[in-house]
C-alpha cells in the first residue's frame, strides 16, 4: 500500500526445519498446530463463552474471505460466520424473484428500516443496483440485522462494510446496532500489492460446467495442455465429479484491475483512514515480503509459487516450471507474495493477542 508501510510478521521459528505441503488439507492443519497451536486452544476457549465482531478492510481480490474462512476452519468453524455483504445482497435478488420472500422481505423493511429515503426507494435500489452505485448506509444495516437475527449469537468477520468514507463512523458502533453490545470490535486490515491482484484476475480460469476456478499461473489443475495453433498453455478441469473440460478465461479478466481501478482506490482510502481512527484495536496483515528480507521471517515453503511451462515437442508433452512468485509491491519493491496459510497465522497471532489471551 503506498504511503503507508505495513509491518512484516514472522512465522519462522529459529532453528526449525520442518516442511509442510500447505495445498494438502491434512498437512496445514499441521502446520497451523507446528507454527500457532498455543494461539488456537486460547481461541477456542476464548470462543466457548465469548464472541468478536471484526471489520476486514482491504482492496477487492485481497484475500478477505479467503483468510477469515481459514481462520474458522482452524480455530472453530460452528462459532464463527463470514459474513460478506456483497454475497448477502447478491441473494436478495432470489427473494425479489419470489412473491413469497418478497412478501416477507418487504414486511421485514417495513418494521426495522430507518432511513432518509423510501423503502419504495430502497427497494428500487435494490433492484437496479450496480457495481458503481452503493446501497443507502441505513438499508445495509437493517439487512445485517436480519441475517444475524438467523443465527445464533457467533463472532463475526465483515467483509464488505464499511465500504465508502462515511460509513466509517458507522462500523464503530456496528455491534450496538446488532446487539452485541458486550463484544470486542476490531478492524484487519490487509496490504496486498496491485500486481498481485492483477495477476490473480488476469490468469484466472473456471470450469464452463461445475464453475471450479482455478489459475494457471499460481494454481494450476493436474493436466496442463497446449494448443499449437494459438501458441497457449490451457488447464483441464480436474474435479473429479465434472468432466475434463478446458478452463476458460471469464470474459472482462483479461483486462485484469483496470475495470475494478476506482474500486480499488476507494478501498485503499477505507483502509488508510481506518489505520488513523483512535480506541479500536488493529491487526495488520501483509500479502508480500521485500525478497531481501523474506529468509528472516517466513520459510520457502510459505512463499507462493509460480507456475510456467514449456512445450516438450519431442515427448508430446507440457513440462511444468515452478518457482518463487516475484512480484513488485506498491512501492516498486522487489517482493515474494505469500501463501495464505502464513497470513493467516499471522491473524491467528494478532487476534490472540488483540483479545488479550
Amino acid at each position: 500500500m503506498k504511503d503507508i508501510k505495513f509491518p512484516i510478521f514472522k512465522t519462522k521459528i529459529k532453528g526449525e526445519t520442518r516442511r509442510f505441503n500447505l495445498i494438502d488439507p491434512q498437512e496445514r492443519q499441521a502446520y497451523f498446530k507446528f507454527k500457532a497451536g498455543p494461539e488456537i486452544e486460547k481461541l477456542r476457549e476464548y470462543l466457548k463463552e465469548n464472541s468478536f465482531v471484526a471489520y476486514l478492510l482491504g482492496k477487492k481480490s485481497s484475500g478477505k474471505g479467503t483468510y477469515s474462512q481459514m481462520f474458522a476452519e482452524v480455530v472453530n468453524p460452528e462459532r464463527i460466520f463470514h459474513l460478506s455483504i456483497g454475497d448477502m445482497v447478491r441473494d436478495i435478488d432470489k427473494e425479489l424473484a419470489d412473491a413469497r420472500q418478497r412478501k416477507e422481505l418487504l414486511s421485514f423493511l417495513q418494521r426495522d428500516y430507518r432511513g432518509w429515503i423510501s423503502l419504495e426507494e430502497v427497494i428500487s435500489a435494490l433492484e437496479k443496483r450496480s457495481t458503481k452505485t452503493l446501497l443507502p448506509t441505513e438499508a445495509i444495516l437493517a439487512l445485517v440485522k436480519r441475517e444475524i437475527a438467523r443465527r445464533e449469537k457467533k463472532s463475526l468477520f465483515i467483509d464488505g462494510f464499511p465500504r465508502d468514507l462515511d460509513q466509517i463512523s458507522f462500523s464503530l458502533f456496528f455491534r450496538d446496532l446488532i446487539g452485541y453490545r458486550d463484544d470486542p470490535d476490531i478492524f484487519i486490515l490487509i496490504d496486498v500489492p496491485e500486481s498481485v491482484i492483477d495477476e490473480r484476475i488476469k490468469n484466472r480460469r473456471v470450469c464452463p460446467i461445475c464453475q471450479t476456478s482455478r489459475n494457471l499461473k499460481l494454481f494450476p489443475t493436474k493436466k496442463v495442455h497446449y494448443e499449437k495453433k494459438s501458441g497457449e498453455f490451457y488447464l483441464l478441469c480436474d474435479n473429479p465429479n465434472c468432466k475434463e473440460v478446458k478452463m476458460t478465461r471469464k470474459e472482462g479478466d483479461k483486462f485484469g484491475i483496470e475495470p475494478i481501478r476506482e474500486r480499488l482506490e476507494m478501498d485503499e482510502k477505507l483502509t488508510k483512514q481506518a489505520i488513523s481512527l483512535y480506541g479500536i484495536p488493529k491487526i495488520f496483515l501483509r500479502n508480500s515480503i521485500p525478497i531481501t528480507e523474506n529468509s528472516k521471517y517466513v520459510d520457502s515453503y510459505e512463499i507462493t509459487p509460480e507456475y510456467h511451462y514449456e512445450w516438450i515437442g519431442g515427448e508430446n508433452r507440457v513440462r511444468v516450471i515452478e518457482k518463487p512468485w516475484e512480484v513488485l509491491d506498491d512501492e516498486g519493491i522487489p517482493s515474494h507474495s505469500l501463501l495464505p496459510s502464513p497470513v493467516a497465522v499471522s491473524l491467528i497471532k494478532q487476534m490472540a493477542e488483540v483479545l488479550n489471551l
